[in-house]
């Protein structure tokens, strides 16, 4: 549950970050004294690099999962399969 707020709250701060980069660029005009907006973009830069650390290692460990439903589960071993195993006749007895 952690990680998941986690994500989100990383996710508001690129918003915030990208809604700040936007107001910087408007206010700022390209004055080349400022170097809000570039700032700005690091910012952003590295809340990306974090968002995808964090989303990489959640998959990793196993504690993020695609809940999608055309994804299905995976057979983990020949038990779970539901198939019956083919029967091998053998040659044709007389």
């Amino acid at each position: 549950m952690f990680l998941k707020i986690l994500i989100v709250v990383l996710l508001l701060a690129l918003i915030g970050s990208l809604g700040s980069g936007f107001y910087f660029l408007m206010v700022d005009q390209g004055d080349p004294n400022k170097r809000r907006l570039v700032n700005s973009l690091g910012v952003r830069v590295t809340l990306a690099a974090s968002l995808m650390a964090v989303v990489f290692y959640g998959v990793a460990s196993g504690k993020l999962k695609s809940q999608a439903p055309w994804e299905q589960p995976r057979a983990t071993s020949p038990e779970t399969t539901t198939a019956a195993p083919a029967e091998n006749p053998g040659p044709p007895q007389q």
